[in-house]
């Protein structure tokens, strides 16, 4: 093999994240099964997982020269209505896999193995078009609507974010989702590079409209949603422990075989206000507010 060409095949193995086609490996749109592989696209995921650092990101990958002073201090995403985009809407194919975007978020919960995506793709193109900051409170997911948002919680410490959801990946075995830096940050799962989550779809009709089967009538500040009723009591005392509430306003909600964390009830906008400076000043969480 020529010099030139061997050259050739390592950069397209080791091509970059951020965006459509280029994310952690070349996108292709699906074909049916058995059609042969063309020139440029992934012939086996075993090359590009050598690039991979086995604790998450890649070996060529890591934190920035020059991060922000206080990345605590970066505010979570805030779930909105937006147009998604059709382009990414169709099934694709990535590592010789087939993906098919789903119609809508809702829904959609799951357990897995987040890593993270840094320097090397800062400032390049995402899947949705959008060019990817590694400091914003975003990440990459193979198949959720872009763009859309979710909660990712922490399945050792309780520590949960919402991010923004405007990128496809990962597409190494056994990981669901692609933090950016900041939100890795936040989790604690930086220096490892990857850990244990549980990532739920948030809408702006989840937020609207969710209503809670348990508790007083209110507004009510949600800090961590999970299927474990463990991982929701771990979350119930670091909050316990680090906000100036009195205990009865912190409570377990037990709705639809999910068990949320959860501060209030508040009858006036000013209470809520507070107790939602305070949560994000002590504890680096973004409450989602849901009135019942």
């Amino acid at each position: 093999m020529k010099p030139q060409f061997a050259l050739y095949i390592i950069v397209l193995v080791l091509a970059g994240c951020a965006g459509q086609p280029l994310r952690s490996v070349p996108e292709t749109p699906a074909r049916p099964a058995g059609a042969a592989t063309k020139p440029g696209q992934p012939m086996a995921s075993e090359n590009a997982a050598k690039s991979v650092k086995p604790g998450g990101y890649y070996l060529d990958d890591g934190p920035g020269d020059n991060p922000p002073p206080d990345l605590d201090a970066i505010p979570d995403a805030v779930p909105k209505a937006e147009p998604l985009r059709k382009s990414t809407s169709k099934p694709y194919m990535a590592l010789g896999r087939e993906y098919t975007p789903l119609a809508s978020g809702k829904g959609y919960k799951a357990e897995g193995l987040a890593s993270w995506y840094g320097r090397r793709f800062n400032g390049k193109r995402t899947a949705s078009g959008e060019t990817y900051n590694m400091y914003a409170m975003t990440a990459a997911h193979p198949t959720l609507p872009l763009p859309s948002y979710a909660r990712v919680t922490s399945l050792a410490t309780g520590k949960s974010v919402v991010v923004r959801i405007n990128d496809r990946g990962p597409f190494h075995k056994g990981r669901i989702i692609d933090l950016s830096y900041t939100a890795a940050h936040k989790l604690g799962i930086v220096q490892g590079g990857s850990g244990r989550v549980e990532v739920e779809s948030i809408t702006p009709e989840d937020i609207a409209h969710d209503h809670e089967a348990s508790g007083d009538s209110g507004t009510y500040l949600q800090l961590g949603s999970f299927t474990s009723r463990t991982h929701a009591e771990k979350l119930l005392a670091r909050a316990a422990t680090q906000l100036d509430v009195r205990s009865k306003e912190l409570v377990i909600l037990n709705h639809d075989e999910r068990y949320r964390v959860a501060l209030g009830p508040y009858t006036d906008p000013d209470s809520v206000n507070q107790a939602a400076r305070e949560v994000q000043q002590r504890m680096n969480l973004k409450p989602i507010r849901v009135v019942r």
